[in-house]
């Protein structure tokens, strides 16, 4: 019970990555906050983990809109009395090239993927400096530390994640709120699915592409969950504004 009586909030939370780590936070003690605009598939998580006797509740949030990250918070908040474990997951990828992205396309990808973070993190610091401290994880991405073909809106926002991780541990630091940043290589999502979709290229060709990679396979959400783990609990209370990459030893060569 690594994180027992810990609240946990987490943005993508219905699917993928973010539902993993829900399930396998509240398995480890935590109150979870599933927050997500797939009302479905939130309300779904939350009826999973309640079905195990925990505890956990759903939150609908666009993650791009100030009110309703500001919503999300107090929901949390109102719900179990205090924050400790913000889990910045939600994220969206456009696999295209300068000349073919759009304007609208740019800023969807920067409002999804960074402003997500600054808003959500905007709001929920000032409850953890008055509850004496906690823990906020990023979700970056392998892309954003090297470059990537045909991806450029979503290299260039996942680099800001990974540089924003960084200014926010010196920044707050001192209130003992620790800032880190999970880096994934592939992962068996919907959304590695879809850019297949987007490059018209066979799923299984793009899935057996994508693990070519040291140990020879693409992660799965309960692979990244567990990095997740490691950075809320005490396990990792002397790390932030650190870069966590957990992708098979895709960077390593």
């Amino acid at each position: 019970m690594r994180l027992k009586d810990k609240v946990a909030l987490i943005t993508g939370g219905a699917s993928g990555i973010g539902r993993a780590t829900a399930l396998l936070f509240s398995r480890e003690g935590a109150l979870v906050s599933v927050v997500d605009w797939d009302e479905a598939g939130g309300q779904a998580v939350v009826e999973a983990i309640r079905s195990e006797g925990r505890q956990a509740n759903f939150v609908y949030c666009d993650v791009t809109q100030a009110l309703d990250c500001q919503h999300a918070v107090q929901e949390t908040l109102n719900q179990w009395g205090r924050l400790d474990i913000l889990f910045n997951n939600a994220g969206a990828i456009r696999r295209a090239s300068v000349l073919e992205t759009t304007e609208q396309e740019w800023d969807w990808m920067m409002a999804v993927n960074v402003k997500s973070v600054f808003l959500m993190s905007k709001y929920a610091i000032p409850i953890m400096e008055e509850g004496g401290g906690g823990v906020i994880i990023n979700t970056g991405s392998g892309w954003g530390l090297v470059g990537g073909a045909n991806a450029v809106s979503y290299c260039a926002s996942k680099g800001a994640v990974v540089n924003l991780t960084r200014a926010m541990a010196i920044d707050h630091g001192p209130d003992n709120i620790r800032v880190n940043c999970i880096c994934p290589g592939d992962t068996d999502t919907s959304m590695l699915r879809d850019e297949a979709q987007q490059l018209g290229v066979a799923v299984e060709e793009f899935l057996a592409e994508a693990a070519d990679r040291p140990l020879r396979r693409i992660g799965t959400p309960e692979d990244i969950a567990q990095a997740a783990l490691y950075l809320a609990s005490d396990a990792s209370s002397f790390v932030s504004g650190a870069t966590l990459v957990v992708d098979g030893g895709g960077l390593a060569g």
